[in-house]
């Protein structure tokens, strides 16, 4: 039996986001890249689910649909346990894009189990998982917050609002997955990252995938206004202000 976790790298949080000249596109000049934290959380799991006494799973796989410039990421999903990780050779424009990607790639190498982060931590669109449980017509269970496998049965914990479910499921089926699946990501140790040096990173190319979407453009937020200090001992002025000037009294 083995696991797919499908990975996706964004930008680092602290990274400063900036805008190209042309107004259409993102300048990913310097962006310092990371796993989607979903994913890595994720990873985590299929790995702790993979060392189980008896659990029949024989190997975690990490999935990539992106360009060279996720490979020092995906070289770290290997330094953390992934035994092996293909980069399907794409710059996604959009999440059905990706979603097609993977679904072509998934239709011609059989995983009992795949794992798709609920989000990215860039776009924010979860939508990518969704949709690629419905191209491959599989089993898809979202909101995934625990999963666990016993006696060669699956079940599943998924949440939505105050609502837990708990569900039994055979493979093949997708599994989109929230914070929660694992509590702390794994770092890698130093035997990790050397071992990471010689494991396959396979790169496979697909069929040419249109986007589903197109950006007309980018522009910033607003920016916030200045801070203005009050004095403590004048609460009358604070009050004033949140009425003229802020308008919420």
């Amino acid at each position: 039996m083995r696991i797919a976790v499908c990975m996706s790298h964004v930008p680092d949080t602290t990274t400063r986001i900036r805008i190209d000249d042309s107004g259409n596109k993102i300048d990913y000049t310097g962006v310092q890249w990371v796993i989607n934290p979903w994913d890595e959380l994720a990873l985590t799991r299929a790995l702790e689910l993979k060392e189980l006494p008896g659990s029949g799973i024989t190997e975690v796989v990490v999935v990539n649909a992106g360009d060279t410039t996720a490979e020092p990421v995906i070289r770290k999903a290997l330094a953390i346990g992934a035994d092996r990780a293909i980069r399907i050779d794409l710059l996604p424009e959009d999440g059905m894009m990706t979603a097609r990607a993977l679904a072509e790639y998934f239709a011609s190498e059989m995983f009992e189990v795949i794992m798709a982060g609920l989000e990215s931590a860039d776009y924010n669109g979860g939508t990518v998982g969704a949709m690629l449980g419905g191209l491959l017509n599989r089993r898809t269970v979202n909101g995934v917050s625990s999963i666990n496998l016993q006696d060669g049965k699956w079940k599943v914990t998924r949440e939505a609002g105050s609502v837990i479910q708990v569900i039994a499921t055979e493979p093949p089926f997708v599994a989109i997955v929230q914070k929660g699946i694992a509590i702390v990501p794994r770092i890698p140790s130093m035997r990790g990252v050397m071992q990471a040096r010689t494991k396959p990173l396979q790169v496979v190319k697909v069929n040419g995938q249109n986007a589903g979407s197109s950006t007309g453009s980018y522009t910033y937020p607003a920016k916030k206004g200045t801070c203005r200090m009050i004095d403590a001992d004048n609460p009358d002025e604070l009050i004033h202000l949140l009425k003229t000037e802020a308008r919420v009294l």
